[in-house]
């Protein structure tokens, strides 16, 4: 049987501009709410997190969340 990718998750490498298959899949899901997002949709990314958005809105928290500090854990 051959398998399609049908309703399963896409392995993608994010390019500037562009992003390449890895894996076969129909859609990713943002990395700030877990929605499913269909590769015809998918519009934003980030390629230094390789991570992919929903909207503007998810980029710009995700952007926000990365720019933090990361807090110190006591030793």
């Amino acid at each position: 049987m051959l398998m399609t990718g049908r309703g399963c998750e896409a392995r993608i490498h994010y390019l500037a501009g562009s992003f390449r298959m890895l894996g076969a899949g129909d859609h990713v899901r943002c990395a700030e709410t877990r929605t499913r997002i269909p590769l015809d949709e998918l519009r934003y990314w980030s390629v230094e997190r390789q991570e992919p958005y929903i909207d503007a809105a998810a980029s710009l928290a995700a952007a926000t969340r990365a720019a933090q500090p990361r807090a110190q854990t006591p030793r």
